[in-house]
Order: structure tokens, then C-alpha cells, then sequence
């Protein structure tokens, strides 16, 4: 049986050298488009810039590998489109040239992906459209937990492009009646930044506020990748993609009262629920966590 051909955006970056070797394992074909190649055995790449309208329909109806060329039959269509690229926060480029370029490009890769007739695209939205972590001062949530209906409100540049590009795939899955999921994903944590990282968040944990303590394992969400190209069905969708738990030692609910004091909490919460919360992913799409930061850091609560 043939491979699926997946149209992956901005694998060379801190997620998606994760993602893609995970798709890959799962028996894609995967084409990183990016700046930048990848260097994995394995994956296809192809050097092109999102902003440009031109080099994203060139690319995406694009050969994969000189190997497809021996097949006689034309360009195969890809299965699906994976959109990671991105300036990945504020204060990398100037705000405009972060918002063009991730508004812009992620136009660009949307519209290419449904006029060429691609059935399935997945973009990256982020946590920071939820309005705290980029945020001039220290700002509140309106209610916790932080879920997919809640009204996102960032005051930042990136937030806010993520945010638009939200609306632009809803705008697309609209006019064309494809499957569009948008993942707002969590701080991302490469599996040697458990014990780098870990444990300093938990002696001062004031600094994973603006984070609102989510962390998301990029082999993590290698399988939530996975399974919206899996699912089919659902239309425009957004989901959250974050661990099961807090980057945290202290139990949600004593979290919120401390950090976020005031704000109302909308539903009970597990004990080390995130307030970040997967619960969509796990309900709608069969999320099973593997990577819990419990399993790489030696801590008591």
C-alpha cells in the first residue's frame, strides 16, 4: 500500500524535528518544507519560504523524491498539510514582521492546500492566544480552566497572528467544506529539557505563570499530529495540545487559588489536572499521554 504523503511546514524547528521523525515511524512520507532542512533519515525536504504565494503552490504540487519521478504517473497529490512554520514568539523579529510572516505564510499555505484539493490540513495555533503569556503585565484568565470555547484575547503580535490564522482556516474550511484542526499548542518540551528545566520551575514555579503551567512534549504531539491526520469528519476544529498535567508540583486547584487568584474555575478539576486542558484531545480524538514530565524528573510532591 502506498504511503500517505504528508506537506509538512517548518519541520526544522524545535517541534516539528520531533514531529516529523514521529510520523515518519508511523509509516508517512513526510516532506519538510522550511528554510532549513532537516537532517533525518528518511524525510524529503524542499528549501521554500511560506511567504511567498508562488514557491508554496510550486512546492505543494511538488515531487517528493527523484524516486517518484520512476513511477510515470505525474506529481502524486498530497494526503495531507501539516503547518508549523513560524516565527515562534515575540521579540525574534520586529511585531509587523512577525505578524506578516505568520499571518501571511499561513494564508498562503492554506489557500494552496484547498484550490490544490488537499483533503486534511493541520495548523499549529498556540497557548498565547489564550491572552496571559505574552501580555504587558500580570494578566488573569477570565476562568479555568483554559478550554477551546474560551473568548482568546491576546494583546501581543504572535498571539494575535495565531489568533487570525485561526480565523482564516475557519474562513477556508467554510468555502470547502474539508477537515481544518487547529492545535493551540503548549510550551514545548524536548525530552532533554525535563532535567534542565524541570526542576528550577518547580522550586520557583512564578515562572511558569505566564505559561499558565502547560507543557506540551514535542514526541507528544508527534501523536496528537498523528491522530487529527487519522480522524476525518470533523470540519474546522480547534484543539488544545498540552499534557495531562501541570508543569507543576502543586495540585490545581491550590495552583489556581495561588496564581491566579479571583478567577473563577468553571468545572472541579483532577487533582494535578492541567489547567491548560487536553480534555478535548483525549476525548474527541483518543489522546493517550506517554510522555509525562513524571517520568523524567525525580521530584516529590
Amino acid at each position: 500500500m502506498n504511503k500517505k504523503r504528508i506537506f509538512f511546514t517548518g519541520g526544522s524547528g524545535k517541534a516539528g524535528r520531533h514531529v516529523i521523525p514521529y510520523l515518519l515511524h508511523q509509516g508517512y512520507r513526510v516532506m519538510n518544507v522550511d528554510l532549513v532542512p532537516l537532517a533525518y533519515p528518511g524525510v524529503d525536504n524542499l528549501q521554500a519560504d511560506i511567504t511567498d504565494s508562488g514557491q508554496i503552490f510550486n512546492a505543494m504540487s511538488s515531487y517528493a523524491g527523484l524516486d517518484e519521478l520512476e513511477l510515470g504517473t505525474g506529481v502524486p497529490a498530497f494526503d495531507a498539510v501539516v503547518h508549523f512554520a513560524a516565527i515562534p514568539r515575540i521579540l525574534i523579529k520586529p511585531d509587523n514582521e512577525t505578524f506578516r510572516v505568520n499571518a501571511i505564510g499561513t494564508y498562503h499555505v492554506i489557500e494552496a492546500a484547498v484550490k490544490l484539493g488537499i483533503p486534511k490540513i493541520i495548523i499549529a495555533s498556540s497557548e498565547t492566544t489564550y491572552g496571559i503569556c505574552f501580555s504587558d503585565g500580570r494578566t488573569d484568565p477570565h476562568s479555568l480552566p483554559l478550554e477551546e470555547d474560551y473568548d482568546v484575547d491576546p494583546m501581543d503580535s504572535y498571539g494575535l497572528s495565531k489568533l487570525v490564522n485561526e480565523k482564516t482556516a475557519r474562513s477556508f474550511q467554510r468555502r470547502s467544506g474539508i477537515d481544518l484542526y487547529a492545535l493551540r499548542i503548549g510550551n514545548v518540551i524536548e525530552p532533554h529539557e525535563y532535567e534542565i528545566l524541570f526542576p528550577e520551575y518547580f522550586k520557583n514555579p512564578e515562572m511558569r505563570r505566564r505559561n499558565a503551567f502547560c507543557y506540551i512534549d514535542a514526541r507528544d504531539l508527534g501523536q496528537i499530529v498523528d491522530l487529527c491526520i487519522q480522524k476525518d469528519g470533523l470540519g474546522f476544529q480547534v484543539f488544545n495540545a498540552g499534557n495531562d498535567q501541570n508543569g507543576a508540583i502543586i495540585p490545581s486547584k491550590d495552583l489556581a487559588a495561588r496564581f491566579f487568584p479571583g478567577v473563577p474555575l468553571t468545572r472541579e478539576l483532577g487533582e494535578h489536572e492541567a489547567l491548560f486542558s487536553n480534555r478535548k484531545i483525549r476525548e474527541v480524538l483518543g489522546f493517550k499521554e506517554q510522555h509525562s514530565w513524571r517520568k523524567y524528573v525525580k521530584w516529590q510532591d
